[in-house]
């Protein structure tokens, strides 16, 4: 359903709502002075810097700088586009919004795939009570009957058209079960066959209580051992994780448990552990993260311990510090998973690992540690130089001073020596030969100055520029596939800006080039001020042997990366529009059309975002 958003509407809000209110569902304040204070939701902090102004209904946090209006919260707090956002307070305040027109079919196909999905989750719960195999087979993971209802959990008999006949006969069209993703149509299209047969099923259920989707896990051996069903209208895999909707039901605690599958969630549930989590058959997404960031809980990952896990772990490490989360990482002992511990060693041993959770830079040492022969010398000096790379993007000298100090301790070597590598050090390890020539360099030439680009960017973006400057350098073949998607233009960090314009000259001007060597850049930088060598040395530094191995693929993710980052920025510069015109007593019809106007492009642009993740 959609509505009419405009000036009017949005004054109402303002009139009837009350910011500390609002922002009082979310966090705790305390009254002082004038003003509210507490500790910031969008950031972590342990001294409240967040502060609310009752007079002014507007807030502002000195720590991480976020500040604006209700609308404003709401829509960070979350996670919605603007006009999420002002339904939302109009839901709250029970102002009636003025409707558009509905997209009745679009509606009625969705609740139509809801209605199937519902009966198909009877169907497969009724066949797993009445079918003695799969019974025994959950038995024997200590899945008893309580659980079994709490979860909704079924059987797909061993059958080619089981459901679909079930559900033919309840009257659903065969077309609409295939939207479903409950079957499939025959090569030879002469017919539909169950995409789910002989697997244990585990519905999929949103915050509202509805059925979305499955997951089916075989019984014996065969592969694939789980199946979950397509995206579909009502279903993205990307978009929902298992369990939630039994968090805010049965779970009070402060923490929340990322887990990798069902079964994990299951066995945590029945052991006491009521708020775990589990990803749908895909890599961790940003809007999963998003999803658990509402729920304003301590995040932990619980991954399983082999190299799988291991990796998949440091991208759902990366993807929730994107979003502001410092979770914490639970490691199981080699060679388990969450459902295998728990079973094995119960709530008591799980809730000491709980205890011992590391943080993200402690774990990343912990799997370096296991990744490299310390008392081999070779490995002692690689280990030390991935940790430096990892302390070198801490922000906070302190941190950086006490785990250099740890870091030393351990493995032996001094600290001068480790902050040297973690403060970065020239290319190929020259401490003199490239920064003074070219620090001081600068100072001979003082005409085409340039000023830096003030575009302040995220770090995620510029590891894209960063990365993608590299391999331009490393190989003209990356080159040409990065210059078909990006122009010079398109790299806005200062730094990063002038060193494409050198590598698409130099290839431009030089057909018989392959490769850049990185002292021809640096010699070419010799003229430029008010350049950050640091940055430039550390990307001549990056090893491209260490990047994945399907190079074009990474330059795919990074390009996409940037372009989502321009997209993001382009979406704050038209809030930052419509906030200018909120922000007049005295509106004119101009300002009025404008303000549709920039709703208008918001919402593609959303959907543009949307499109990129």
């Amino acid at each position: 359903m959609t509505y009419k958003i405009n000036d009017e509407l949005i004054e109402k809000i303002h009139d009837s709502s009350d910011l500390v209110d609002i922002v009082s569902r979310y966090v705790r304040l305390k009254k002082t002075g004038g003003n509210y204070v507490g500790l910031c939701p969008f950031h972590s902090e342990k001294t409240p810097s967040f502060t609310v102004s009752e007079s002014k209904q507007l807030f502002h946090c000195f720590g991480c700088g976020e500040g604006g209006d209700l609308i404003n919260f709401v829509m960070k707090i979350e996670n919605l586009s603007f006009i999420d956002a002002v339904k939302f307070l109009a839901d709250l305040q029970g102002i009636p919004l003025e409707e558009n027109k509905i997209d009745y079919k679009l509606k009625l196909e969705k609740d139509i795939l809801y209605a199937i999905n519902k009966d198909a989750a009877r169907f497969y719960y009724y066949n797993l009570n009445n079918n003695k195999r799969p019974l025994r087979y959950l038995q024997n993971r200590n899945i008893d009957k309580n659980i079994i209802n709490k979860f909704g959990l079924g059987y797909a008999p061993d059958r080619w058209e089981s459901v679909n006949n079930y559900l033919i006969e309840k009257g659903y069209k065969e077309v609409d079960i295939e939207k479903a993703g409950l079957i499939g149509r025959r090569k030879d299209n002469t017919g539909y066959y169950d995409r789910f047969r002989n697997r244990i099923i585990f519905p999929i259920i949103d915050f509202k209580g509805r059925v979305i989707g499955f997951g089916g896990r075989v019984l014996d051996n065969s592969m694939p051992k789980y199946l979950n069903s397509r995206d579909t209208l009502i279903f993205s895999k990307g978009n929902n994780l298992y369990g939630l909707n039994l968090i805010k039901k049965h779970s009070d605690d402060e923490k929340l448990i990322l887990v990798e599958g069902y079964m994990d969630v299951i066995s945590l549930y029945k052991n006491g552990i009521n708020y775990a989590v589990a990803s749908l058959g895909t890599a961790f997404t940003h809007n999963q993260a998003k999803l658990l960031k509402r729920y304003k809980r301590e995040i932990y990952i619980c991954y399983d311990s082999d190299r799988a896990g291991i990796n998949a772990t440091i991208k759902a490490l990366n993807i929730l510090g994107k979003e502001g989360i410092e979770p914490k990482i639970i490691v199981l002992p080699i060679g388990q998973d969450p459902d295998d511990f728990i079973n094995e060693n119960g709530l008591e041993e799980f809730n000491n690992l709980i205890d011992r959770a590391l943080n993200h830079i402690d774990y990343k040492i912990f799997i370096n540690k296991q990744k490299y022969n310390l008392n081999n010398t070779e490995d002692k000096i690689k280990f030390t130089k991935e940790i430096s790379k990892i302390l070198r993007d801490l922000k906070s000298p302190i941190e950086k001073e006490v785990y250099i100090d740890k870091v030393s301790r351990e493995i032996g070597v001094s600290k001068e020596a480790i902050q040297k590598e973690v403060s970065g050090r020239d290319y190929k390890g020259n401490t003199s030969f490239y920064k003074d020539k070219y620090i001081n360099g600068r100072n001979r030439y003082n005409k085409n100055k340039i000023m830096p680009i003030k575009t302040v960017l995220e770090p995620a973006h510029l590891t894209a520029e960063k990365t993608l400057i590299r391999l331009m350098i490393k190989n003209k073949e990356y080159y040409n596939v990065i210059r078909s998607y990006l122009g010079r233009e398109d790299f806005l960090n200062y730094e990063h800006n002038i060193l494409a314009n050198i590598i698409f000259k130099e290839y431009e001007t030089n057909s018989d080039l392959t490769e850049l060597a990185p002292k021809l850049i640096i010699d070419k930088l010799g003229k430029e001020e008010n350049l950050d060598y640091n940055l430039i040395y550390e990307i001549m530094d990056i090893d491209v042997d260490f990047l994945p191995d399907n190079k074009h693929k990474l330059i795919e993710d990074l390009i996409k990366r940037i372009e989502y980052s321009k997209l993001e920025m382009t979406r704050k510069e038209i809030l930052k529009e419509i906030q200018e015109i909120e922000s007049k007593k005295r509106k004119d019809e101009g300002d009025v059309e404008k303000f549709k106007s920039l709703c208008l492009e918001l919402t593609k642009l959303d959907k543009k975002l949307k499109s990129h993740i």
